[in-house]
């Protein structure tokens, strides 16, 4: 346990920063939120990461925080110039507690004049990966009359963890990308497509899935992911619609042995249930009207790797036999074919429905539920999983700012009080078509929650806030009951009484209060 608040702070920070790493796709992208944590919670203002380009042999500006776009775009430092430089080539971190007089040797391009420099301490340490420096980290302070050597050591101390975390962070991204060029590497490319087992696939669907949430509910399906991924277990996806069941799948396969081998989706629902036999299982030349050449189905495409069928709660009872007794034995059989077909392939099945039910109904075959229902993941719905919100928009957020390429900086407060106060009916992705409308709207690099659809908005971000009591809603409702009830009964207080299912005394007492003109119904009617 922390013995000082200080130690506390320091691990909140850090706990702030690990989590920004790990919801950025790029490195780079994580920076500058790292280093806005870094001022604002921590005091250490003008923030700056530098790595190493190999191919150049210097020190390029990843990010900085008091430079302009252009000034980091040409930023680059030879290994062994100026305070940076050494940091980099000694591996040792560098302190100057005053940099008026040493002023001349941080070569950073937009530095400040000496005299706006003094009382300021400047710290540069090196970003480590295993033994090698792979770049550098370096802030500043402005130090008050009675700090001293307490504060500048505590700024070293979470500085050196900060640059320990960017270190772990750039080495998982290059392992990664290690795992991907294998990967790659593995089919036989072919312009914008690959070929994998005879089957031509978009590249798309040789990619693993992002998923982006840190709540209890996200990590008890992590760690069922990571346990079934590497078995050859059928596995049965539940969710509701849009939740993110298909990139459970692809981490499923991504994960698992057959990662190198193909993976194939079935939308159970999208296919007319007159080809879907075809679709799923193949057909041979001339087998049915139109079948014009041979035909392999996605379980032989899927040779070798995952089959992916989702909603599979749509498949017509006589599909759902057939399907049952390939998954049973393995094999298959052509439509107009007379052999069966070995196939090595993992089934991954997902659907909306509760399938007990439709067991019930007699819509769902038990026996094949059973053989699906092997390895069961349930994928909460975004209204159980409230703390991955703000995760989940600022993912799309940067992910939409790109391919707009618009430059989103921040998300409001306001709006996201709209996104954590929501219910989500249509989950992560009615989320995330929220955040593409709301970057495509964005005029200023902020997303406003006027920018979020009308579905959203409150009472109080819209100024449409109740002007009366509810005693008054109320009041004026019921006149307005017994006013119909006696223009439908011709002023016949009894006969409203009847239909309003109140007593005739009732009904006169309400009457009487409210002043309403019963006999005027009477007269019209006659």
């Amino acid at each position: 346990m922390p013995e000082t608040q200080r130690e506390l702070d320091e691990l909140y920070i850090l706990f702030d920063i690990a989590r920004t790493l790990d919801t950025h796709v790029e490195l780079k992208e994580a920076l500058d939120p790292v280093l806005g944590i870094l001022e604002r919670r921590a005091g250490l203002s003008r923030g700056m990461v530098t790595l190493l380009d190999r191919s150049a042999g210097v020190l390029k500006i990843e990010e900085a925080h008091g430079l302009s776009m252009e000034e980091k775009e040409r930023g680059r430092y030879r290994l062994g110039e100026g305070l940076i430089g050494r940091v980099f080539e000694s591996g040792l971190p560098i302190r100057v507690p005053d940099l008026a007089k040493d002023d001349r040797l941080l070569n950073r391009s937009g530095a400040r004049a000496s005299a706006d420099l003094a009382g300021v301490a400047f710290y540069c340490l090196p970003i480590r990966s295993d033994s090698q420096v792979i770049g550098t980290l370096s802030a500043e302070r402005r130090l008050v009359a009675d700090a001293g050597e307490e504060q500048m050591s505590a700024d070293l101390s979470i500085l050196e963890r900060v640059a320990s975390l960017i270190a772990d962070s750039a080495k998982l991204r290059e392992l990664i990308l290690e795992d991907q060029l294998r990967a790659r590497a593995a089919v036989t490319a072919c312009g914008d497509e690959a070929y994998v087992g005879g089957a031509r696939l978009p590249e798309a669907e040789i990619q693993s899935g992002t998923i982006v949430g840190t709540s209890a509910a996200m990590r008890a399906v992590y760690d069922m992911v990571t346990q079934v991924a590497p078995s050859d277990a059928t596995v049965l996806i539940n969710g509701e619609s849009g939740t993110g069941k298909e990139l459970v799948a692809m981490e499923l396969h991504a994960l698992s042995r057959r990662s190198l081998g193909p993976l194939i989706k079935v939308n159970c629902s999208a296919l007319p249930e007159s080809i879907i036999e075809s679709e799923l299982f193949g057909h041979e030349k001339g087998s049915f009207t139109g079948a014009q050449a041979q035909r392999k189905g996605r379980f032989e495409l899927a040779d070798g790797g995952t089959l992916f069928l989702d909603e599979i709660g749509e498949l017509s009872p006589a599909i759902q036999v057939k399907l049952l007794r390939v998954i049973q034995e393995r094999e298959i059989e052509r439509m107009g074919g007379s052999h069966t077909i070995k196939v090595d392939v993992r089934v991954i099945a997902a659907t909306n429905r509760k399938l007990e039910d439709e067991i019930a109904a007699g819509r769902f075959r038990e026996d094949l539920y059973y053989r699906l229902n092997v390895f069961p993941i349930r994928v909460p719905p975004l209204r159980e999983r409230k703390s991955d919100i703000v995760l989940l928009a600022d993912h799309f957020t940067e992910k939409y700012a790109r391919m707009n390429n618009k430059p989103i900086k921040r998300i409001s407060s306001p709006a996201l009080d709209l996104l954590m106060s929501y219910h989500w009916p249509g989950n992560v992705r009615e989320l995330e078509n929220c955040i593409e409308r709301a970057v495509i709207l964005s005029a200023d690099m902020v997303i406003h929650s006027y920018h979020l659809p009308p579905s959203l908005q409150s009472a109080m971000s819209t100024d449409t806030a109740p002007t009366t009591t509810l005693d008054a809603a109320l009041s004026r409702l019921e006149k307005e009951l017994i006013v119909e009830a006696l223009k439908i009964s011709a002023g016949n207080m009894a006969a409203a009484a009847r239909r309003l299912g109140i007593t005739e005394r009732q009904m006169g007492l309400r009457v009487h209060h409210y002043a309403i003109p019963w006999k005027l119904y009477r007269a019209t009617q006659m």
